[in-house]
């Protein structure tokens, strides 16, 4: 497993890859869909392969809870759980641990929380963390990190990034296979994430992922905070965005030197019907689409655009049929594709820094 870069922008730091996993070859820049639970909501796996899904995510934290490690185990890890063949990440739950009430940290070294589906009590350890990956078998992986809400006082941030570099060195410790990437804490203070870069990659790691965007800082700060990352982080690794994924943002960090980036936007967006396009955004629930039988996109060569007409996804949305939770979804994902397809293609000719979301 490895990642190489194939070609540098000329104008920007934008650039394209090429990340090999045991699950195939994966073309960066690239957008995974969130699978949380072992599912792309709504999704069958065979249509997200066939609409050019090639890497998913998914959650360590939540799959520990639900189905649990032992059925993983014995379905021989989270690909043939899932039938997906495609590659998998493993987000470790940090995000979702330290958004939990009643959590506590002991001494720097684990993590006590209450389960939020029944309200038991488990310990994490970067030991046990590792462990949890290991069995799910996901081709990337994560360290557990400490991630805070914005904004958040300097003193706070601090503690996080060291709490976060002491798990890093126990994770690196403890991973066996798969390739590892350290999460760069520190929030919005420039001199903390230097120091939590400086920190992980004096460890080693295969890749290194920027956590804590998109917290609640303004949109401003976030660019300022990844364009600096991306300054820091070595040319010949995968560097990755965590849980960014607005299209027209996606661009604008592709151009700063960012690869992989995932985000619960284009599912949840297509659960509730907001539909993205090629001219932009539909909310297709509205009464101007009543009698449209146009499809959801002309440019659009998915599903349901080849066989659907907006008029008729209207329909379902109002009468609350899954069937149009089910094709809306869809049409994002495949949108999602699309992009990062044209946005590789803009890099490969160097006119990416022009490059538009939504046509003319």
């Amino acid at each position: 497993m490895r990642f190489e870069v194939i070609k540098k922008d000329k104008y920007t730091k934008a650039r394209l890859g090429r990340l090999y996993t045991n699950h195939g070859i994966i073309e960066t820049p690239a957008f995974m869909p969130v699978g949380t639970l072992g599912t792309v909501k709504t999704q069958k796996v065979s249509d997200l392969i066939s609409h050019g899904v090639k890497i998913i995510c998914v959650n360590a934290f939540h799959l520990y809870l639900k189905p649990g490690l032992d059925i993983i185990r014995r379905a021989g890890g989270i690909h043939s759980f899932m039938g997906f063949t495609g590659a998998i990440l493993t987000d470790s739950g940090g995000y979702q641990i330290f958004s939990l009430p009643d959590l506590r940290i002991v001494e720097d070294e684990k993590i006590i929380f209450r389960s939020p589906y029944d309200g038991s009590e488990h310990i994490f350890t970067p030991q046990k963390v590792m462990e949890i990956q290991e069995v799910i078998g996901s081709d990337l992986r994560t360290i557990i990190d400490e991630c805070l809400p914005w904004p958040v006082s300097y003193e706070r941030a601090a503690r996080a990034v060291k709490n976060t570099t002491k798990w890093a060195k126990e994770c690196k410790k403890y991973h066996k296979s798969g390739m590892l990437f350290g999460i760069i804490q520190g929030s919005t203070y420039k001199d903390l994430r230097e120091k939590s870069f400086s920190d992980l990659y004096s460890i080693g790691f295969d890749g290194y992922a920027i956590g804590g965007v998109s917290c609640g800082e303004p949109k401003e700060v976030s660019f300022e905070i990844v364009d600096f990352l991306t300054s820091l982080i070595p040319e010949d690794v995968p560097r990755y965005l965590m849980g960014v994924g607005l299209p027209e943002d996606i661009v604008e960090f592709v151009k700063m030197g960012v690869d992989l980036f995932d985000c619960v936007i284009p599912t949840r967006h297509g659960r509730t019907g907001t539909l993205y396009t090629s001219q932009g955004k539909l909310v297709i629930r509205n009464s101007q689409y009543k009698d449209d039988l146009s499809p959801p996109d002309p440019n659009c060569d998915c599903y349901t655009c080849k066989n659907h007409t907006r008029a008729y996804l209207r329909h379902l949305y109002n009468t609350d049929e899954i069937l149009g939770q089910i094709l809306g979804t869809l049409h994002n994902i495949r949108f999602y594709m699309k992009t990062m397809e044209r946005i590789r293609e803009a890099i490969r000719r160097d006119e990416i820094k022009d490059f538009k979301v939504y046509l003319e």
